[in-house]
């Protein structure tokens, strides 16, 4: 189950919200009472309720924004629960001073927005011993670990727990705290009005990740990466999980550099079965994988990670995902090592893109230049690969067959940028933009006015999530299905 939070400064505005969610279907609402301004009239608010409710009134020191005194915050609490509330929200120094009546439930609750204490356990007994029918912890996540040490306390709770950690680091708990028992999970009315670090709107909650629908059972997969918030991965994956009615779900996992090997002895744990991997932690999990397949050991880098047994298996999909595109564009057999020879490619970056790309250019016989405006870089890929490097100011001498912008430039906000000039572009040119928000990036549009055969970042990034999806399923993905949410979420681009 859901609980809706509405924070709302007027009376009216909080009832027409709690109406609004009823009808779409939400079961649980909390009223955070310390939002309203002024005086706070119980008797507008709960009589006609739609839904059952949690009162709430967080004082600053918790996180809330209660005005007035610690005396009347109390007594209004108190009156709730004459009133007959179904949940009430006490803070432990203030539990023992509210005493439990008629059929109100006591969520006992602390919260930390500093950290996540290591006595976990210890802090959980004291508010379990406050007569409480739901304990509820609410942390913020430092780091990765965090979001273990709470999903296995609400796992080895003896009561009811909500065990959340806050933060964008935290938002694994308040997807999976279902999986591991919790009674509900909280989100916000609206993305735009977080109560809390890492809070998830009802929506989100309810049609990305299919929360009601999380049990013990469901296979989690997800996305490592730091940064992680704009990954368009969640979408593209629970969008096709939903359609095959997969019992799955796929999770953001933020993970700063100097924590991977220890999330991914933790996602053993969490009973994770696969990984995407994505900026900046490419290469350094291959140190903690026992199998590579021939793309990720070609490239020196894995975007994709099965976990099976105590195995950990890596997959390099963007370059499958890039030769497929590319291959597909310009009617070529599929896998030909012969495909591109006498063809020269420039690879416009020396990132982890152009690292699968240029791999797979050279596999297929082109006859492959790159360049980047580290020159040091592009010197050091094409010597590992063993092609030609050249200065980016120069980019535009060579002639070239094959374009590839492997570069962030033109990718949302920085939407009037491109890599190349658009007087350069030639007709016979195959142009290939990496970037797929937005999709018509400059360099698409000018390569289309000039009549190049163009490739855009949607198919590359489509094609490869596919054959994640075929990794993480062993079903053929739902292409068109996939294509058409990224779509819809990026949206066109206007210049």
């Amino acid at each position: 189950m859901i609980c809706v939070s509405i924070g709302r400064g007027r009376h009216r505005h909080v009832i027409a919200e709690h109406k609004h969610l009823a009808e779409q279907g939400a079961e649980l609402v909390e009223l955070r009472l310390d939002y309203i301004n002024g005086n706070v009239n119980l008797n507008r608010l709960l009589p006609e309720r739609p839904t059952p409710v949690i009162v709430t009134l967080r004082r600053n020191q918790d996180g809330g924004k209660w005005p007035g005194t610690e005396e009347a915050r109390q007594l209004l609490l108190r009156t709730a629960i004459v009133q007959g509330v179904e949940y009430v929200d006490l803070e432990e120094d203030v539990a023992a001073k509210i005493p439990r009546y008629g059929k109100t439930k006591r969520i006992i609750s602390l919260h930390d927005f500093r950290k996540t204490p290591e006595d976990l356990p210890a802090i959980h007994a004291r508010l379990k011993a406050l007569d409480a029918d739901i304990v509820k912890l609410a942390t913020l996540a430092n780091e990765p670990h965090d979001n273990l040490r709470m999903l296995e306390l609400v796992q080895s709770a003896d009561i009811p727990t909500i065990g959340i950690c806050m933060g964008e680091m935290g938002v694994p708990t308040r997807v999976l705290c279902g999986k591991y028992g919790s009674p509900f999970t909280y989100a916000t009315f609206h993305q735009e009005r977080s109560l809390a670090p890492g809070q998830l709107s009802y929506q989100q909650m309810r049609n990305l990740y299919r929360y009601d629908e999380i049990n013990a059972e469901t296979e989690v997969y997800g996305v490592m990466g730091d940064p992680i918030a704009q990954s368009m991965s969640p979408l593209v994956h629970n969008r096709a999980f939903r359609h095959a009615n997969l019992n799955k779900v796929y999770v953001p996992f933020r993970i700063p550099r100097e924590d991977v090997p220890s999330f991914l002895d933790d996602a053993k744990q969490l009973g994770v079965r696969g990984l995407s991997v994505t900026i900046p932690h490419k290469e350094s999990v291959l140190k903690k994988l026992t199998k590579v397949d021939g793309g990720a050991k070609g490239v020196g880098a894995a975007n994709t990670i099965i976990f099976n047994g105590d195995e950990l298996i890596g997959y390099n999909t963007d370059y499958r995902g890039a030769m497929d595109s590319l291959e597909k564009a310009m009617n070529l057999p599929h896998g030909n090592h012969e495909s591109l020879k006498g063809k020269t490619a420039m690879v416009l970056g020396a990132g982890g893109a152009a690292k699968a790309i240029a791999y797979g250019l050279k596999r297929r016989g082109a006859d492959v230049i790159i360049t980047g405006r580290t020159l040091e870089h592009a010197e050091t890929l094409a010597k590992r690969l063993e092609c030609k490097s050249l200065d980016w100011g120069a980019r535009h001498a060579p002639a070239t067959d094959i374009l590839i912008n492997c570069t962030p430039m033109g990718m949302h906000p920085n939407v009037d940028e491109t890599p190349y000039d658009k007087h350069r572009l030639r007709q016979t040119m195959v142009v290939f933009d990496t970037v797929y928000n937005p999709e018509t990036t400059l360099l698409v549009k000018e390569a289309k006015l000039k009549g190049c055969n163009v490739i855009t970042g949607v198919a590359m990034f489509i094609r490869q999530a596919a054959l994640q999806y075929e990794l993480f399923t062993g079903q053929p993905a739902p292409e068109d299905l996939m294509r058409e949410e990224l779509k819809k979420a990026i949206g066109p681009v206007k210049y």
